[in-house]
C-alpha cells in the first residue's frame, strides 16, 4: 500500500506540501524592489552609474533568500525551546546598540555599523518577540487569564521600551500590531483588548508630546495631518512623495524617466518611500501589481495559520501576518500621504539589510508551519 501512497498525502514528505505562492511572491516584490533601488540611487550620467546600492541589496536578498529556506527545514517546533535564547540575545542586541557600540542614523541610535553595511538589532526582535509569544501563549490552551496576559505584555515591554530610547517609534508600531494580533488569536478577553487599545492609544500621544522626540521627529508624525502646520521640510518631503505617485497616472513614465526620482526631491527614497518610485515609473498599473503581490502574500500567510496543526505554529503565523501587514499599509499610506512619516520599510522591497533578512526568514518560517502540518 506505501508504494502506492500519495505523495502529497504522506505525512513524512513535507516537501510535497510546499506553497510555491508563499515563495514566489516575495521574490517578485523583491525584484520590482531591486529595479526601484536602482532606479533612484544610480545617478543620472549613464557613463557613471552608481551600481553600490544595487549590488548590496542583492546582496541582502540572496542572503535572505538562503535563510528563508534553512528556516523552512528545521522543524519549527524546536523553536519553542530556543525562544527564550533568542529573545535574550535580541535584548543584549538592543541594549548593545545604545551603547557607544551603536551609531546614529536619522535621529536614531539603532544601528551597528560594521563597514559599509548596518545592522538594525530591532528588527530582528520582532521575530524572535512573535516566536516568544507564540511559545508563551500556546500553553495556555487559547484562554489568557489577566495574569497571564500581563506577563505576555511584561514580556513584549521591554524590548518596546529599549526600542522607545533609540527613539524609533515605528518599530514601536509594528511590534503594538503584531502583540494586538497575537493576543486576539491567543485567548485574550475582549474586555481586555479594549482596556489595551485604549490605554495604547494614550500611550502614543505621550511620547509623541515627550521629550524623547527632537521637534523634526514629531513633525514626521504628524505632518500628514496637517501639512501646513508642520515645519517646512517635513511639509516639504510628503508633498514631493505625493507629487512623485500623481506623476505617474496610469502606466508611470516609464523605468528610469521618473521627473520627482531622478532629480532627487523625494527623501529616503530607497528606503521610506520607496513605493514612489514604482508610483511614479510604473504608474497606476505597477502600483496594483505590487499591492496584488502582497494581496496574494497574505492570503497564503493567513491560510498556513489556518492550517497549522497546533497554536504555536497558528500563533506564529498570525504575528508574523500582522507585521507584515501593518508594514505594507503604514509604508504605503505614508508614501501617499495619509498615514504618519515614521520610517517603516516596505518589506521586502525598501532597501535595507535587517529588515530583508527578517522579512525572508519570516516566510521561511510560515513555510515551515505549511509544510509540517500533517506531521
Amino acid at each position: 500500500m506505501s508504494r502506492h501512497l500519495n505523495p502529497r498525502n504522506d505525512p513524512n514528505a513535507a516537501w510535497y506540501h510546499l506553497d510555491p505562492l508563499v515563495v514566489l511572491a516575495p521574490i517578485a516584490l523583491a525584484a520590482l524592489g531591486l529595479a526601484a533601488i536602482h532606479s533612484t540611487t544610480r545617478g543620472t550620467d549613464p557613463l557613471a552609474y552608481d551600481y553600490s546600492y544595487l549590488e548590496r541589496q542583492l546582496l541582502f536578498v540572496v542572503l535572505g533568500m538562503f535563510l528563508m529556506g534553512v528556516a523552512s527545514v528545521i522543524d519549527y517546533q524546536h523553536l519553542q525551546k530556543l525562544s527564550p535564547v533568542l529573545y535574550l540575545g535580541g535584548i543584549v542586541a538592543l541594549v548593545a546598540v545604545l551603547s557607544p557600540l551603536g551609531s546614529e542614523v536619522n535621529g536614531a541610535q539603532a544601528w551597528f555599523n560594521i563597514g559599509a553595511f548596518g545592522i538594525q538589532p530591532s528588527e530582528f526582535m520582532k521575530l524572535a518577540v512573535i516566536i516568544l509569544l507564540a511559545a508563551y501563549m500556546s500553553r495556555h490552551d487559547g484562554d489568557l487569564s489577566l495574569g497571564q496576559l500581563v506577563g505576555a505584555l511584561l514580556l513584549v515591554g521591554l524590548p518596546m521600551v529599549l526600542i522607545l530610547r533609540q527613539p524609533d517609534v515605528g518599530t514601536i508600531l509594528v511590534f503594538a500590531a503584531i502583540v494586538m494580533a497575537m493576543l486576539l488569536t491567543g485567548g485574550a478577553k475582549l474586555r481586555h483588548i479594549v482596556i489595551l487599545t485604549v490605554l495604547g492609544i494614550a500611550m502614543v500621544f505621550a511620547v509623541v508630546n515627550s521629550p524623547l522626540l527632537e521637534s523634526y521627529q514629531r513633525d514626521r508624525l504628524t505632518t500628514f495631518i496637517n501639512p501646513d502646520s508642520a515645519d517646512v521640510e517635513a511639509g516639504f518631503n510628503q508633498n514631493q512623495a505625493q507629487v512623485a505617485i500623481g506623476n505617474g497616472g496610469l502606466t508611470g513614465k516609464g523605468y528610469g524617466q521618473g521627473e520627482q526620482t531622478r532629480s532627487g526631491l523625494v527623501p529616503e527614497q530607497e528606503t521610506d518611500f520607496i513605493f514612489t518610485v514604482i508610483g511614479e515609473e510604473l504608474g497606476f498599473v505597477g502600483s496594483s501589481i505590487v499591492l496584488g503581490l502582497f494581496a496574494l502574500l497574505i492570503a497564503r500567510v493567513w491560510r498556513a495559520a489556518q492550517l497549522a496543526k497546533d497554536q504555536f505554529g497558528t500563533l506564529i503565523c498570525v504575528g508574523i501576518l500582522a507585521m507584515i501587514v501593518f508594514q505594507m499599509f503604514q509604508s504605503i499610506g505614508m508614501n501617499a500621504g495619509i498615514m504618519p512619516v515614521t520610517g517603516i520599510p516596505l518589506p521586502f522591497v525598501s532597501y535595507g539589510g535587517s529588515s530583508s533578512l527578517v522579512s525572508f526568514m519570516s516566510i521561511g518560517l510560515v513555510l515551515n508551519i505549511r509544510m509540517r502540518r500533517w506531521q
